[in-house]
C-alpha cells in the first residue's frame, strides 16, 4: 500500500490582478461563497462544494512572493492541494526521497476541511504542490491562524 493515498483536490490558490472582479466571477457566477479573509496576508477563502478557491491579490504580501503580475514570466497559479487518506510523515517523506524529491517542512495549515498537518513539494515542472492530510481533531487547532498558502516556505 502507497503511503500516499489521494482523496481529491483539497483546493487551489490564484494570484489576481483585481479581487473586486475575481469575486465577481467566483461567487456572482459560479456560485461560491466567501469562508474566511486574512487581510494581512491578503487572502480570500472562497468555499466552492466541498473544496476551497483561495484568492491572493498580486500585490499583498502572498502575491508579491508569487512574483511580478501575471505575464509570460510570472505564476498565476501559485499551488494546488490534494487531499490525503491519511498523514504518516515518515512514510509520506520516504515514498518521496525514493524518488528523489525533496519538500519543504510537515506544518498544520487551513484547507476546506479545516486545519490538518501538510507538506509542500515541486513537481518536474516547478509546480508546487500540497500534500494535505485530514483535518485534526485537536481543538487547539481551530485557534491556529495559519494559512493554507505558505508555498514560499517550500524547499
Amino acid at each position: 500500500m502507497s503511503a500516499i493515498e489521494l482523496r481529491g483536490l483539497d483546493h487551489v490558490v490564484l494570484r489576481v490582478a483585481e479581487v473586486d472582479r475575481a469575486l465577481a466571477f467566483y461567487c456572482g457566477v459560479l456560485g461560491c461563497t466567501e469562508e474566511r479573509r486574512i487581510e494581512e496576508l491578503g487572502l480570500i477563502q472562497l468555499r466552492a462544494g466541498v473544496s476551497l478557491i483561495d484568492l491572493v491579490a498580486i500585490d499583498s504580501p502572498l502575491g508579491r512572493a508569487g512574483g511580478g503580475a501575471v505575464e509570460n514570466e510570472a505564476r498565476n497559479v501559485d499551488h494546488f492541494a490534494l487531499e490525503l487518506a491519511s498523514f504518516d510523515e515518515g512514510a509520506i517523506r520516504k515514498q518521496l526521497e525514493a524518488h528523489g524529491i525533496d519538500s519543504g517542512d510537515a506544518r498544520r495549515r487551513y484547507g476546506a476541511k479545516g486545519f490538518g498537518l501538510s507538506i509542500y513539494l515541486n513537481d518536474p515542472d516547478g509546480n508546487t504542490v500540497e500534500l494535505k492530510g485530514p483535518p485534526s481533531t485537536d481543538p487547539e487547532a481551530s485557534s491556529d491562524l495559519g494559512s493554507s498558502t505558505d508555498s514560499a516556505n517550500v524547499q
